[in-house]
């Protein structure tokens, strides 16, 4: 294997961004690699270079952290709360600190059976934390266990055993309900990786076998049997059913499936068999790139995330200078040495950094694993944050306001025919077109039980239309002008033509031998949706609305009152699109762009934030975009900025609460109220309303 060769492991018992930190560091160190990263929110290592589960085991021994090569299938066993090794450790430090507490109460703080009860204590509870504290002292580097070490000696050095042993059960109670917290945030992937089932049933050679997915090939014929869940990404080979796909695009409504139809693993089959040809290995079904890219997404540093981290850089040597101080200075001009000391190791617990370094991660972790569950694919911290500072929204017409397909609109009949009838002969004449319209007069004729016959002598006429003999009728169907050459249009049909136009919509005309019979009118239609859509912004905050479009400017215009939009900018071919951007954005601040991904890839690129339409079915969204709506549904946009601007919210209320309670603990220090167990609980209390506060986002849901 190469030394640059990119290699990805996940990690069990990643408990905290600190040690997450750490890690990172030791397995950089190992001789063989060449660079390193630990994505803390995914519990993922990647690396360049060459080692051995070994030795990144050992580079993790500090906190017990487990190396599992990335697609090993492996079942995580959870062990009951009162089986764990932290959980009883932290049981039995209490058990001996509640004894001793009893003892001092009876026999006072300084008796030599209190002593050893609360020294047996900060042993059981605090050996671990020790080892590695005492390692670090020795290397120079500060950590949260560094501190709590030193302020832990010097509580006994002085002769706070009792306080001491409270503030080691306290820290273990901290960062057990840290690890539980984190556990309950990644969740989100977690269940995303249980999605799609380990093993399917594969057609080979004849034979129906059970196999591994990492062994079924492009070509191969799964078998989908009712109730099961599909376990590679395919097409319908053969077969009518109904697929529950929530699990890929958020959809709550089940989609039919059949011949020639896309399929995605990790979607359950409910009622009919299919059988699906595999067009993707499993590394490279949707299902796999939605977890990398949200996996990525949780490792890509937001820009709050990154101050933070500046922060906490300059923050953990302050707190350790003002400590000193606290310690030194006051006995100099004659204060209790020993009562000043104390209040300089209360300081150290107090500054433990803990709180302000997950206080951007869980919440970001948090908000993106929600997404994913919703069907929302966003592509980083930074494009989260983006999205909550949104001012203004553009949207691309055909298929993201409208529906992207042409439907029938209008069927007029002309006074003396029957309408089942010249529907029939309509559609019979446009089943042998290739025009693009021709699908949506089917389609509509279809649907209203028309019966379609045998068409003779069809042509079809450039740039005009087509005709065909129908039980020995010429039955004629194009645009108005070519009507006009071989018929008379009556006045009240070229009138009503007019005003269907000016709806944007392609009116064609009817005509039987020579004889004017009708019209139709085609158009994009409206997605249901779109104006809802447009309302739920206005609600939340996004000031300007804007609709481009490469259509006419009358097309455009009417669809554009239809929604109750103001702006639109028409006849825009993609480069246009992209300087509308720019303008909009000098004029609004932070725009957004919702479109394909394919044909909007410049203006997307360019927009503040790219979203993309239908990414599920799409490589090019889940590539061009920073966020894709997985389904082609347009309501999950009002619940993307919903949920971003509720995580800038609540990012910034964690770093006040973090440094907010940190700074009244340590006022504490001027009338002297300030003891280790305050300052522990101040540390802890941060670190859970931060974690608690962040798990806020796992109830924002699309309404």
């Amino acid at each position: 294997m190469e030394n640059n060769e990119q290699q990805e492991y996940r990690l069990e018992n990643l408990t905290c961004a600190s040690c997450a930190m750490k890690f990172e560091n030791n397995v950089k160190k190992i001789a063989a690699i060449e660079s390193a990263q630990v994505n803390f929110g995914a519990s993922k290592l990647s690396f360049a270079g060459t080692a051995t589960i070994e030795q990144l085991e050992a580079a993790g021994a500090f906190d017990g952290i487990k190396v599992v090569p990335l697609h090993m299938n492996r079942k995580i066993v959870k062990t009951p709360f009162f089986k764990q090794k932290e959980n009883l450790i932290t049981l039995f430090s209490l058990l001996f600190l509640l004894v001793g507490w009893g003892v001092s109460i009876r026999n006072g703080e300084s008796d030599v059976i209190a002593i050893g009860l609360f020294a047996v204590s900060i042993i059981i509870g605090g050996l671990g934390m020790f080892k590695t504290g005492l390692l670090n002292l020795l290397h120079f580097e500060f950590d949260m266990k560094t501190l709590m070490t030193i302020a832990i000696i010097g509580a006994v050095f002085i002769g706070e055993w009792r306080e001491g042993a409270v503030v080691v059960f306290l820290f273990a109670v901290s960062e057990a309900l840290e690890a539980f917290s984190m556990s309950k945030a990644r969740q989100s992937i977690q269940k995303l990786m249980e999605i799609a089932p380990p093993t399917a049933m594969v057609r080979r050679n004849g034979n129906a076998v059970e196999l591994a997915t990492e062994d079924i090939a492009i070509g191969d014929i799964l078998i989908i049997k009712p109730g099961q869940k599909i376990a590679m990404d395919g097409v319908v080979s053969s077969g009518t059913s109904t697929v529950n796909q929530a699990a890929i695009t958020g959809e709550s409504v089940p989609v039919m499936k059949q011949h020639g139809d896309e399929v995605f693993a990790g979607t359950l089959n409910e009622e009919g068999a299919l059988e699906v040809t595999v067009t993707k290995v499993v590394g490279d079904t949707t299902i796999a790139k939605i977890i990398h890219l949200v996996e990525e997404a949780q490792a890509e540093k937001a820009p709050s995330q990154k101050f933070v981290d500046r922060f906490a850089t300059y923050y953990t040597p302050a707190i350790i200078l003002i400590a000193i101080l606290v310690a030194v200075v006051p006995p100099l001009f004659g204060a209790d040495w020993n009562t000043w000391i104390y209040q300089g190791l209360a300081v150290l617990v107090v500054g433990c950094p803990c709180a302000l370094v997950v206080s951007t991660p869980v919440a970001i972790v948090t908000a993106i694993g929600n997404a994913a569950r919703q069907g929302v694919l966003i592509k980083g911290g930074i494009h989260l944050e983006e999205t909550g500072r949104l001012d203004a929204v553009a949207f691309d017409k055909t298929g993201t306001l409208t529906k992207g397909y042409p439907e029938v609109t209008d069927f007029i009949v002309e006074n003396g025919y029957d309408e089942k009838i010249l529907l029939s002969q309509l559609a019979t004449v446009e089943s042998l077109s290739q025009h693009p319209l021709a699908k949506a007069i089917t389609t509509y004729a279809d649907e209203n039980g028309a019966v379609k016959g045998t068409p003779l002598n069809f042509q079809s006429v450039t740039g005009k239309g087509a005709f065909a003999e129908i039980e020995g009728k010429k039955i004629s169907v194009g645009s108005l002008n070519w009507a006009m050459e071989i018929s008379i249009v009556p006045e009240f049909a070229l009138k009503e033509a007019t005003t269907l136009q000016q709806q944007g919509k392609t009116v064609m005309a009817i005509i039987t031998e020579t004889t004017f019979s009708g019209l139709v009118a085609v158009a994009d239609p409206i997605r249901q949706e779109s104006v809802d859509v447009l309302n739920k912004l206005k609600e939340i905050g996004i000031k300007h609305t804007v609709m481009l479009t490469g259509d006419h400017e009358a097309t455009a215009q009417a669809i554009a009152k239809e929604l109750g939009m103001t702006d639109v900018r028409a006849g825009l071919m993609p480069e246009q699109k992209l300087i509308a951007i720019k303008r909009l954005t000098e004029d609004f601040g932070r725009v957004a762009m919702v479109g394909d991904g394919v044909n909007d890839a410049p203006a997307l690129a360019t927009a503040s934030v790219g979203i993309a339409m239908g990414g599920a079915g799409t490589d090019a969204a889940l590539e061009t975009a920073d966020i894709a709506l997985m389904a082609d549904d347009l309501e999950k946009l009002p619940y993307t900025i919903k949920l971003s601007r509720k995580t800038l919210r609540i990012i910034k209320e964690n770093i006040m609460f973090a440094v907010g309670l940190k700074i009244i603990a340590l006022l504490l220090i001027i009338p002297g109220w300030l003891t280790l167990w305050i300052a522990i609980f101040a540390d802890m209390g941060a670190t859970l309303l931060v974690v608690l506060n962040s798990l806020r986002l796992l109830r924002v849901q699309n309404k």
